[in-house]
């Protein structure tokens, strides 16, 4: 099977048309990646402080060191994390604020988790 003459060197053009629009779609797909991991760590780490804090005795000190000991085991999945946690007498509640990993540099996005749960009480 032979090629015609006016199509040699078709597919060079074809793939230097495409390459740039594959990587592009790659990098921004990882990045979201990324991202997404930030707040999924985010919320997890919310997540088991609001649980340490709702415990029946629980603390709002409980809560900080429950989230500092999980942000710990994450890695580098979120810098510059912020715990804020509060408890009443009828709900606790703890917000992670962090930095996610990104692909372009000097750029880190922020998420916020905030997570809230009822206070066990013995009846």
């Amino acid at each position: 099977m032979s090629r015609r003459p006016d199509e040699r060197g078709m597919a060079s053009v074809a793939l230097t048309m495409l390459l740039p629009v594959l990587f592009t779609f790659v990098w921004v797909a990882m990045g979201a990646a990324m991202y997404h991991f930030g707040a999924t760590s985010a919320q997890a780490a919310a997540q088991t402080a609001a649980s340490a804090a709702a415990v029946e005795g629980g603390t709002s000190k409980a809560c900080e060191q429950a989230a500092a000991r999980f942000i710990a085991s994450l890695g580098d999945a979120l810098s510059d994390v912020t715990v804020t946690c509060r408890r009443t007498a009828t709900t606790a509640s703890a917000t992670i604020t962090g930095a996610t990993l990104s692909l372009v540099p000097g750029w880190s996005p922020t998420v916020t988790q905030t997570v809230a749960v009822a206070v066990e009480k013995v009846s």
